[in-house]
């Protein structure tokens, strides 16, 4: 596994959206002259365009923004595409068939380099490649095939001000939040807030683990790499194509943590989407909300709000008092390789200016709120509070709970069937034994049949 550096992915709704910015005349933009000499020297390119196939829809309209004032800062045609939540590969499979293919797009991981390397150039010498501060993927023949843009942690985002109003409570099972240190304690304070929930003014603990295709995620990819985690943690390992489940009972006890104290009854979870979730929070009616670094930006209501972060606790004995957030990325650059020499010099110029520029650095660290690895950004002061707390752990000596789970996810139909059974567990309609082979055969039989 590659780790990366200090603390930073997600989906929306069902169709494309797509940006075609000043000076594009097609999906991949025209001819366009000139580069950026706001890059830090950046040469420019005598002709070509961007395409870029962003991955994250809740930074469309920055990317827009972004791309926009690059194009009329030096006249290169900039056109963002987004995909779908949850589509990204099957867009990325249609898009890079065609004539004006994407000459920018992203992987998760390693295994999603595996299945796009080969239409990855070679970054090495480049300038984000020569900036970053954190490990970038390479494959054989490629030396430096994705460098990574934002590191990013995901765990229970809580509302401070709402837990310090149970803490305050009489009879409240803690005096402060600091007394959270593992699932015993984190199951206490639910189960007392669910049954305190008028007294304390919310309508549940958590909000709506919602398990429709805009919101499952955050459980068959991020919760997911917990037991993946302490499975290979046990094993001394880092990667496998095969898991025993030895951890499943651990993830179970988390989820049914969501489902039980939650703001609507199980039954409704497969019907709630992301944007339900985020509202619940954002709206005090739940004190915790799984969820990333990612979901506060700075003109989103969570902007107003005073929250930090509790470490997915799943019972394991080893975490108490003694994990942080799971950190890492999910975030890397590719040049299509495949591209014009223009498109592809104008694609690196676009990058350079991006990570260097005051446009690109406030941009990618203020409106999209992301920590981004490259010595450009050192002197940056993060606004968003999840950063802060995030790193709070690790400053205090804990362990931060690494991606590797997520990097051994074998295929999307391997989450879908996840889903699936969460579905018919919260219905009623599938008991827990479909989870626990979700996680074993499944795993393996879809590795062996990648």
């Amino acid at each position: 596994m590659r780790t990366c550096k200090k603390v930073f992915a997600v989906l929306s709704a069902a169709v494309l959206t797509a940006g075609v910015l000043a000076g594009c005349g097609s999906e991949s933009g025209g001819s366009g002259a000139g580069g950026s000499d706001a890059a830090g020297g950046a040469a420019g390119s005598a002709s070509g365009s961007v395409y870029y196939l962003n991955y994250k829809p809740e930074v469309d309209a920055q990317w827009q923004e972004l791309a926009a004032a690059y194009t009329e800062e030096t006249g290169v045609p900039v056109t963002v595409v987004t995909a779908a939540s949850g589509t990204y590969e099957q867009t990325l499979t249609s898009e890079i068939a065609k004539t004006e293919a994407p000459t920018l797009f992203q992987v998760e991981n390693q295994s999603w380099l595996d299945n796009w390397g080969q239409y990855c150039y070679d970054l090495s010498g480049s300038f984000i490649a020569e900036h970053s501060t954190a490990n970038t993927l390479s494959m054989e023949g490629v030396e430096v095939a994705a460098v990574p843009f934002a590191m990013e942690s995901y765990g229970i985002i809580y509302n401070v001000d709402l837990l310090n109003e149970y803490c305050a409570l009489e009879n409240a099972v803690i005096s402060s939040p600091s007394e959270i240190i593992d699932f015993a304690s984190l199951k206490a304070v639910a189960d007392d807030i669910q049954a305190r929930k008028v007294e304390l003014g919310v309508e549940g603990a958590f909000t709506s683990a919602g398990l429709d295709g805009s919101s499952n995620w955050r459980f068959t990819t991020h919760l997911a790499n917990v037991p993946i985690y302490w499975e290979y943690t046990k094993k001394g390992i880092t990667t496998a194509t095969s898991l025993d489940g030895t951890y499943v009972e651990n993830y179970k006890n988390l989820i049914d943590l969501y489902f039980t104290d939650s703001t609507c009854d199980s039954a409704l979870l497969s019907g709630k989407t992301g944007d339900d979730a985020l509202a619940e929070f954002c709206d005090g009616m739940a004190v915790f909300y799984q969820n990333g670094t990612w979901a506060w930006t700075a003109d989103n209501d969570m902007s107003a709000m005073n929250v930090a972060f509790l470490p997915l606790y799943t019972g394991v004995p080893e975490e108490k008092d003694s994990i942080g957030v799971c950190t890492g990325t999910g975030n890397f650059w590719c040049i299509n390789k495949n591209s014009t020499e223009e498109d592809i010099q104008a694609t690196l110029d676009f990058l350079e200016w991006v990570i260097s520029s005051e446009t690109g650095i406030s941009t990618m660290s203020g409106a999209m709120a992301f920590n981004c690895p490259f010595d450009t950004f050192a002197d940056v002061e993060l606004a968003n509070p999840l950063f802060t707390s995030a790193n709070s752990y690790e400053e205090a000596g804990k362990t931060h709970i690494s991606w590797i789970g997520t990097e051994s996810l074998p295929t999307e139909n391997w989450k879908s069937n996840l889903s699936s059974a969460l579905i018919e567990y919260s219905q009623g309609t599938g008991d827990w034994s479909g989870v626990e082979k979700v996680f074993t055969e499944d795993f393996k039989t879809e590795w062996e049949n990648r």
